[in-house]
C-alpha cells in the first residue's frame, strides 16, 4: 500500500506540474490536499511517510479520532465537508483551515469559538457557483457581501474561496465553474489569495484556471468502499 501511495502521489504531482506549465504558473503555488475521509489512520500515516503534508477531512468526529492517533505536527489538517454550527467549537480546535464557511451565522460562531480559545481561525468561503440545490455554499451573487461581513470578524482569518462544480465525465466541462470562482476572487481582491477547487477527476483543469489548493482523494488512495 505504501508503494502504491508513493507512486500515486508522484503521478499526481507530475500532473499538477504539467498543468502549471501549460498555464504558465509556478508549481509551488499549488498545494495538494489529500482527502482522507474514510481512510484508516494507518494508511494516512503511510501517506504522510510518502510525503503528504495536508490532509482533508469531511467529518469532525472521524477527523478528531485520526488527529488524536496521528498528531498535528507532521501534517496540516483541513476541514472540507459541510460544517454544522454546533460543531464549530470542535472545528476551531482541530483544523488549520476550514474550507466550507457558507453563511455569516457559521462564521460568527467560528469567530466566537476562536475567541474563546484565544486563536484566529483560517477559513475559506464556499461558493455554490453552479447553483445546485444539493451543493453547499453561498450563492455566487451573494459571495462578495459574505466575504465583506466575514472580513469584519476579528478572530477569523479569511484566506480565499472554495467551490465544488457539478460532476462531469469530461473534466473540461467543469472549467467554466473554476473560471467563475477565479474571476470572483479577482474582483474582490485582497485579502483573498486561496482558491480551493478541483478533485480527482478535474484537478488539472482547476489548476489551469487558478487553483491553489486541489482536493484529491480517489486518485491518491483508490476507490472508497
Amino acid at each position: 500500500m505504501a508503494t502504491d501511495l508513493a507512486r500515486n502521489l508522484a503521478r499526481i504531482r507530475e500532473r499538477i506540474d504539467a498543468a502549471c506549465l501549460r498555464a504558465g504558473r509556478d508549481p509551488g503555488e499549488v498545494r495538494l490536499v489529500a482527502v482522507s475521509k474514510t481512510v484508516p489512520a494507518e494508511i494516512v500515516e503511510a501517506g504522510i511517510e510518502a510525503g503528504l503534508t495536508i490532509l482533508g477531512e469531511n467529518y469532525v468526529q472521524e477527523a478528531e479520532a485520526k488527529i488524536e492517533s496521528i498528531g498535528r505536527t507532521r501534517a496540516a489538517w483541513h476541514f472540507i465537508g459541510r460544517l454544522q454550527t454546533n460543531k464549530a467549537r470542535y472545528a476551531v480546535r482541530l483544523f488549520d483551515l476550514i474550507h466550507s464557511v457558507d453563511s455569516f451565522k457559521l462564521a460568527r460562531e467560528l469567530d466566537k469559538r476562536a475567541a474563546g480559545q484565544g486563536s484566529r481561525q483560517a477559513v475559506l468561503v464556499q461558493v455554490n457557483v453552479s447553483g445546485e440545490a444539493t451543493k453547499g455554499g453561498t450563492a455566487l451573487d451573494q459571495a462578495a457581501e459574505l466575504v465583506d461581513r466575514i472580513g469584519g470578524l476579528p478572530n477569523l482569518d479569511l484566506k480565499g474561496l472554495m467551490t465544488m462544480p457539478p460532476f462531469f465525465d469530461q473534466p473540461d466541462r467543469a472549467r467554466p465553474y473554476f473560471a467563475s470562482l477565479r474571476e470572483l476572487k479577482d474582483r474582490i481582491g485582497p485579502p483573498l489569495v486561496e482558491l480551493s477547487m478541483g478533485m480527482s477527476g478535474d484537478f488539472e483543469a482547476a489548476v489551469e484556471e487558478g487553483a491553489t489548493l486541489v482536493r484529491v482523494g480517489t486518485a491518491l488512495f483508490g476507490s472508497r468502499s
